[in-house]
Parts: structure tokens; C-alpha cells; sequence
């Protein structure tokens, strides 16, 4: 099977990538030879590529500033998939598109299933909910993957931007007032590749079962502040040198951003359970295997040559 994946430069992209090649023939176009931001020259390419399998975690992911470029991210977000649903639904190749808790309003106190009723707060949601729409209206098998709170070792992530604010200042404030359940793109790579492993041939029918969307994110529960906690706590405890020493808990009308939040982002994970028997490690489980991770990482850096 040949799996045309996007967005490999990214903490999901870049955590599927690996494990996907070690099974399948992989094609990775890099972001110029593949620009969501130029959907008409998207058609050409797949045609090229001639792909078994769309996989598409490549998203503009800039919450803030889509406030601003709202153009750029219906453009990457919502056009962009649409042309490539189209032409998968065309040739009857199935499309893998992953989304995000944004498209919720956060309002409710239970946790999000994967048909409650939409309604995003942000430029960024609406641009991700108009993919989504693209792709289910497209016709062709398809899966979307909404998931939340992602990170990661590598990348521009909550988890390194804490600890990078631990190593200037001695205390952390942090909204308490958000919930949602960190998810780490590895957690993401693993649950999908053994969806693909059960699907054998049959990814149509996989999909299908799954009613064409699902929700995936580590198992529990957490607000940033409770995250920001345990991450200090982690990398203390792995010998990183913070200056830090309290993370302190705020409300979110004390941290104003231009892009409103949810304030509820915990998805049910029922459908992931049921249709493919995969329950995910707790949050703090997960968080513990990404500090090792990047402690690795960061000993690594320090003994290559100059």
C-alpha cells in the first residue's frame, strides 16, 4: 500500500512517519513539493503520487494569529482538503484527515462524543470543522481523527514551552480553569497504525464502523495548570535545571488571548474502545515517556562534535 502522508515535519506527521514506513511504502512530499496553501496545484500531485491512502495531519495550527489570517487557514484547513477529498473520493482511495477538539465550544461539562453538535469559538476551529465538512461531503471513504492538547519532545509544543519558561523565571502562572487530557503525537501514531493493522484490506469497511469520525487523545483528565505541574515536577525530577520553583493557577479571563479557548476539551473515547479495542495509557503515563524523551534528546545534543 502506498500512503501519501503530509505534515511530516510535524510532531503528528513527523511521529507517523516512522512507523508507517517500517510497514507500508511511504511517500513524503515536503512542504514545497505539496503547499496546502496552494490547493490548485494539489489535483496535479496526487495524480503523480498515485497514492493507496491519504493521511493528512498537515494543518495551520497557529491559533492566535488565524484570528488575523483567516484567508491562510480556510485555505490550509478547510480548501486544501477538500481537493484532496475530491480526489479520493474519485478514485476510491481512502482519506485520513485529523482534526481537533477547537471545533467544539467547550461549554458543556461532559465529554465530547464524536456526533455532539459543533460549534467552534475561533477562526482556527471554524477553518479545521470546514475540512471536516469537506471531507465527509466528498463521498469517499474516509476517517477523520479529532484529538487534543498534542506534544511532543520535538516541535513548538505546551510541554517545551514550560520548561523553557521554567529555566528563565521563578514562577509559572497557569490557566486552571481549562480542561482537556495531553496527548502526545506518539500515543496518536501508535493508536492509528494498529487501526491500519486491523484493517488489513479492508479500510473502507474500517472507516465505516467507525462512522467516519473518531476521537483520540491520551486517557484522563487535566487543566494546564495541573499539566504545567507535573511537567515541572517531571523534569526536576530527570535532573533538568529549572530556575522555577511554583506554578501558580489562574483563570483564563487572567490570561487574555486573541483566539478564544474551550473550556472543555475532553473527548470521549468510547468509539476508539469499541470499534478497535484501543484504550490509551493515562496522560501522565504518556507525559513520563516524552520527558525521557526529550532528557535523551538533550544529551544527545550536548555530545555531538562541534
Amino acid at each position: 500500500m502506498r500512503i501519501l502522508l503530509t505534515g511530516a515535519a510535524g510532531q503528528v506527521g513527523g511521529a507517523l512517519r516512522p512507523l508507517l514506513q517500517g510497514r507500508y511504502e511511504v511517500i513524503v512530499p515536503s512542504r514545497e513539493q505539496f503547499d496546502l496553501s496552494a490547493p490548485e496545484a494539489i489535483t496535479g500531485k496526487l495524480d503523480e503520487f498515485e497514492p493507496d491512502l491519504i493521511v493528512n495531519p498537515a494543518a495551520y495550527t497557529s491559533v492566535d494569529k488565524a484570528e488575523n489570517e483567516a484567508a491562510l487557514a480556510f485555505l490550509v484547513n478547510g480548501e486544501a482538503p477538500s481537493v484532496m477529498a475530491a480526489w479520493a473520493a474519485g478514485h476510491g482511495v481512502p482519506m485520513v484527515h485529523f482534526s481537533t477538539d477547537y471545533v467544539f465550544d467547550g461549554k458543556s461539562r461532559d465529554l465530547w462524543r464524536e456526533d455532539d453538535p459543533t460549534a467552534p469559538l475561533s477562526v482556527y476551529g471554524a477553518s479545521k470543522l470546514a475540512g471536516e465538512i469537506a471531507v465527509r461531503s466528498a463521498g469517499g471513504p474516509h476517517l477523520i481523527i479529532r484529538t487534543a492538547w498534542v506534544y511532543a519532545a520535538q516541535g513548538a509544543n505546551f510541554m517545551r514551552t514550560m520548561i523553557r519558561i521554567a529555566k528563565e523565571r521563578d514562577t509559572l502562572r497557569v490557566v486552571a480553569d481549562q480542561f482537556g487530557a495531553p496527548t502526545t503525537a506518539a500515543t496518536i501514531a501508535s493508536a492509528f497504525t494498529q487501526i491500519l493493522e486491523q484493517a488489513d484490506s479492508d479500510l473502507s469497511g474500517s472507516f465505516a464502523r467507525a462512522k467516519g469520525v473518531l476521537h483520540l487523545t491520551n486517557s484522563g483528565s487535566a487543566s494546564w495548570f495541573d499539566f504545567a505541574r507535573a511537567i515541572i515536577a517531571g523534569a526536576q525530577s530527570r535532573g533538568v535545571k529549572l530556575k522555577a520553583t511554583e506554578v501558580i493557577p489562574i483563570a483564563t479571563s487572567d490570561y487574555p488571548t486573541r483566539a478564544a479557548r474551550p473550556a472543555n476539551s475532553q473527548l470521549h473515547l468510547q468509539r476508539l474502545k469499541e470499534v478497535y479495542g484501543i484504550k490509551t495509557a493515562v496522560w501522565q503515563d504518556a507525559l513520563d515517556d516524552e520527558l525521557d524523551a526529550y532528557v535523551v534528546q538533550g544529551q544527545r545534543t550536548l555530545h555531538e562534535p562541534l
